[in-house]
């Protein structure tokens, strides 16, 4: 395996990495996703991040081994497509990002998965997740998504599984992206905590969480102001992050009473943010609604931080066939622990 580039793409940012055959990072760059612009301003953008890691490495981005993409979204790895990235701005219907981007560096080899399946891959064969043969990775972001390692294999299903932010915690409840009511990620979700912040500071409740986005020059409620406003002991703040633990836990522990894996890796902007702070009081929403509670998933932090999406991304490029299962050295690795 040669140089290889990842990019994972968030609904706030891109990360994109280059590494080298050992899957070390020997440069990186971080853009903010695009808010305008649709499916072909997002490639641009990503072609950009890209670029300057390239640079950054000392490596020209044409000469890369191949380029692996982290999406939010259905996935047709086939064809390089993306569609329903709802968290994504401007994402309407079906894009070839593959293609775009293909084009855009001048590299044949352009590979997508789903965004938090390549980052639970990542922690798998890399991460905190290597000394099981079954895990749960949850990242919780801008919105929250899952992925499943069974048996030492990534588990995708038909090509939908790991949708954990869509599991339902409350039958009837709040409205989410999806159109569905009810789903963890409509409590949990950074975009959805954000909205139910901006709904209760209209019906008259305090809060410093936009003075802190104001003062941090920023459009949204980013992870780090929200652990800004929780620092600060703001009330609606942690009212809403607990809400969102409330949730996570339910929904962890009804997707471990199914599958009974051996741990959960918790990722993602808020998730890596807040987690080390609100671990304990996720384990404990966790084994309240656990079946067996004799032997818990293991809760863990995800090992390789906020570059774990774009090195699984990369993973994907060291893959003949495209998919998002590991590398060969990796499934080596797993299938002999």
């Amino acid at each position: 395996m040669g140089v290889r580039g990842g990019i994972d793409l968030g609904g706030t940012k891109i990360q994109a990495v280059l590494v080298d055959e050992r899957n070390e990072v020997i440069g990186q760059a971080r853009h903010p996703t695009p808010r305008d612009g649709g499916p072909q301003g997002v490639a641009d953008e990503l072609a950009a991040a890209l670029s300057e890691a390239a640079e950054a490495a000392g490596v020209p981005a044409a000469e890369l081994e191949g380029v692996g993409i982290g999406s939010p979204g259905e996935i047709d790895a086939a064809t390089g497509t993306v569609s329903q990235a709802r968290n994504l701005p401007g994402w309407e219907g079906s894009f070839a990002l593959g293609p775009a981007l293909s084009q855009a560096l001048g590299i044949e080899r352009v590979r997508i998965g789903n965004d938090v399946t390549v980052a639970t891959n990542a922690e798998f064969v890399l991460g905190v997740g290597a000394p099981y043969r079954s895990l749960l990775g949850v990242f919780w972001g801008t919105g929250v998504g899952g992925g499943v390692v069974l048996d030492g294999k990534v588990w995708d299903g038909r090509g939908s599984a790991g949708e954990i932010g869509h599991m339902v915690v409350k039958r009837g409840g709040a409205l989410c992206s999806c159109g569905r009511r009810g789903c963890m990620e409509a409590y949990a979700g950074r975009a959805a905590m954000e909205a139910r912040a901006r709904e209760l500071q209209a019906q008259g409740r305090k809060t410093d969480l936009f003075v802190i986005m104001e003062q941090r020059g920023r459009e949204r409620l980013t992870s780090g102001i929200w652990a800004r406003a929780l620092k600060k002991d703001d009330p609606l703040a942690r009212e809403l992050v607990d809400r969102a633990i409330g949730a996570l836990g339910t929904a962890i522990a009804s997707a471990c009473n199914l599958l009974d894996v051996e741990a959960v890796v918790i990722g993602g902007g808020l998730g890596l943010r807040l987690g080390p702070d609100y671990l304990e009081a996720l384990q404990r929403e966790i084994d309240e609604h656990l079946f067996t509670i004799e032997h818990p998933p293991a809760v863990q932090i995800a090992q390789l931080g906020d570059l774990g999406g774009a090195i699984g991304a990369a993973l994907l490029a060291a893959n003949p066939a495209g998919s998002a299962h590991a590398n060969a050295n990796a499934t080596e690795r797993s299938t002999s622990r």
